[in-house]
């Protein structure tokens, strides 16, 4: 019997029958189907998965003509775990002129905007000299990273640790208080940015600390918009759906926690958003093709109902890839060509 060659979503390497193949592509969008409530992927779509996935070659790829555009989460930092002794202007220089990067993100190593905002001086300088030796787009990219707002870092009660407690309102009301915090920071050290040139600004894991995260930053792009209406924002999220830290926010009447990518996009385009980044988590369990089938049953939704160009996040962990630092070229390439030729998005 046939043996294909394939990965866990550990990296692992494993064989299995092209029946068990077809069978995680099933589980795999019938899960999405169920979660999100959408609809699941269609026979010639799991059959198209199926050609993918089951190809020999090591490394696959989409036809010329299908390409898309790539942005990049901290450009700067995929430079420096390579220990190559550059600074961050000189690993943009690479990313462009050695690795033909569509864009570059500038970022600081503390990479969220409360920490941004004591040296937003230097931040400004270091993209001033970026602009003037690099040709395609500079984004600036941080976190929102609500957790940062809590005692002892930050000015606010700790939430988590009012919960434990069993006080509920008193960490309702630190979150929102935190809210606050996140957005004027957000909305200062862009503005900062906007002003020295720099050419989108990248909201990077949005919704890592759940709604309060979600909302102060829809919230800040509110505000960046009527400023500057015509700011570039890009909106990548950290979770398929958002975690209900708080349960009872909303944005525009619509509750935040629980909401899945073709939900959020709809939020992101109200408040302003440019370029929406959807992320679907691996299962490190499953096999990758069972991964690649729901993240595309997701993003299938999304893309179809969003209204700006959708760039799906695709690294360690999110977009079908397995869960590790340096994820291989065969599950790069099957999952990246699989999302383009079954979605149709604009971007990776």
């Amino acid at each position: 019997m046939l043996k294909i060659r394939t990965r866990m979503g550990d990296a692992s390497v494993v064989e299995v029958t092209e029946s068990q193949l077809r069978a995680d592509l099933e589980e795999g969008t019938k899960d999405a189907a169920q979660r999100g409530k959408i609809p699941p992927l269609s026979q010639d779509e799991l059959n198209h998965l199926f050609d993918i996935y089951s190809a020999p070659s090591r490394v696959v790829g989409v036809e010329p003509g299908n390409e898309v555009i790539f942005t990049y989460d901290s450009t700067v930092g995929e430079i420096q775990r390579t220990l190559i002794p550059v600074n961050r202007v000189q690993s943009l220089q690479m990313f462009e002129r050695m690795l033909g990067a569509d864009t570059v993100e500038l970022a600081h190593n503390d990479y969220s905007f409360k920490a941004v905002k004591p040296i937003i001086s230097d931040e400004r300088t270091a993209l001033e000299q970026a602009l003037l030796v690099t040709t395609v787009p500079v984004l600036y990219g941080a976190m929102p990273n609500l957790g940062l707002y809590n005692q002892p870092e930050g000015p606010v009660p700790n939430s988590s640790k009012l919960m434990s407690e069993g006080k509920i309102k008193e960490a309702r009301a630190s979150l929102e208080e935190a809210i606050e915090y996140a957005i004027r920071d957000m909305v200062y050290v862009a503005s900062e940015l906007y002003e020295s040139g720099v050419d989108a600004i990248d909201f990077d894991t949005t919704g890592s600390a759940g709604d309060p995260d979600f909302l102060a930053t829809l919230r800040a792009v509110e505000i960046l918009k009527k400023k500057y209406p015509d700011i570039c924002v890009e909106m990548g999220m950290s979770g398929e759906f958002i975690l209900g830290m708080h349960g009872g926010l909303t944005y525009d009447g619509t509750r935040l926690a629980g909401l899945y990518p073709h939900q959020q996009v709809k939020l992101a385009e109200k408040a302003g958003v440019t370029i929406f980044g959807p992320v679907v988590n691996t299962n490190t369990s499953k096999t990758c093709a069972w991964n690649a089938a729901r993240v595309i049953t997701f993003l299938k939704t999304c893309v179809e109902q969003s209204n700006i160009p959708v760039h799906a996040n695709m690294g360690m962990g999110v977009g079908g890839l397995p869960v590790t630092p340096f994820v291989p070229i065969d599950a790069v390439s099957r999952a990246s060509k699989a999302v383009v030729e079954l979605t149709r998005l604009d971007g990776l």
